[in-house]
Formats: C-alpha cells, sequence, structure tokens
C-alpha cells in the first residue's frame, strides 16, 4: 500500500489526500462514500416504488404481498419467524396476517406439537393469487433490471452483500 509519506511529489501526494490516487488506482473519497449511500438509498426507494405500484394494482400492499409471497414459496410458516424474515414487527405481521385472511389468501393453523406457535398458510385462494399474478412481478423485476448484464446484477448483489454484511457488525 501506498505509504503517504514516502510520496515526495506534491502534486501527487495532493491527489492522494483528496482521494484521487491509491497505489495509481483511483482511491474513493468520503464525498463518494457519502454519494454510494445516497445512490443506494434513491435505488432502493426508486424500485420499491415501481413495485409497490406494480403490487397495488392487484388490491395489495407490499407487506401483504411479501407475506404471500413467502407462504407461496416456503409453505406454512410460524408467524413468529414471518415478521423476522421480511423485517416487521410481530404487531405488523399480525395485523397483515389478518388482512390476508380477510381477503381468504391465507389461513392461522395451531401447530400440533406445540401450542404456543401458530402457523401461516396460504389458502387455494391465496395460490391461485400467486400463481396468477406472481409471473406478473417477476417480469417487472426483469423490466427494472434489463439494461444490466447477469456479471452487473451478480456484482451488484456481491457489493450490496458485503456492505449490508459489514454495516451490521457496526
Amino acid at each position: 500500500m501506498l505509504n503517504l509519506s514516502q510520496v515526495q511529489d506534491k502534486y501527487i501526494k495532493d491527489k492522494y489526500i483528496k482521494g484521487k490516487l491509491k497505489e495509481g488506482k483511483r482511491m474513493v473519497s468520503a464525498n463518494n462514500k457519502l454519494k454510494a449511500v445516497t445512490v443506494m438509498i434513491r435505488a432502493s426507494q426508486a424500485v420499491q416504488e415501481v413495485l409497490k405500484k406494480n403490487i397495488a394494482l392487484h388490491g395489495l400492499n407490499q407487506t401483504e404481498f411479501a407475506v404471500l409471497e413467502l407462504l407461496y414459496h416456503k409453505g406454512d410458516q410460524p408467524i413468529q419467524i414471518i415478521g423476522k424474515k421480511i423485517l416487521i414487527s410481530s404487531g405488523s405481521i399480525t395485523y397483515v396476517i389478518d388482512k390476508l385472511e380477510q381477503k381468504n389468501y391465507a389461513i392461522r393453523k395451531a401447530c400440533p406439537s406445540d401450542r404456543r406457535v401458530t402457523f401461516a398458510a396460504i389458502t387455494s385462494s391465496g395460490k391461485a393469487f400467486m400463481d396468477e399474478h406472481f409471473p406478473q412481478h417477476e417480469a417487472k423485476i426483469d423490466e427494472i433490471f434489463e439494461q444490466l448484464s447477469d456479471e452487473d446484477i451478480n456484482d451488484t448483489i456481491e457489493l450490496l452483500k458485503r456492505i449490508g454484511l459489514h454495516a451490521a457488525t457496526l
């Protein structure tokens, strides 16, 4: 790694300090890190807004759709675990399951081996709803990412995982 005390050329030293060079490569400045955070947040908001509008066309909100999608792909789930999997509070998950029950898309089922545990399960109506609408949801996601190559998408996943995992340790 380039040691700043070894750098004699004032121009190079100034560029290094300003975040322009690092061992012959561009170094990321604090401003670029702030910009990266802003870009990530704005991109996330834009993607969420597109998906929110698409999901709303089918009479659900994002949280209802996320729970239904989880049940559709993973089967019956303990209600206490659903909130952790889709990152919502236990009070909110109760409300969401209530709404899905009212729409006849999900039901609660008692756990036969532990009376303290209640499962949420997708109903046949919920499955039919997802059979019809999930492909449209996937198509919208494909549309969002259509400008990126598979390599770009894989790189993005890897970078965001690294950022998220590191941030979780702070």
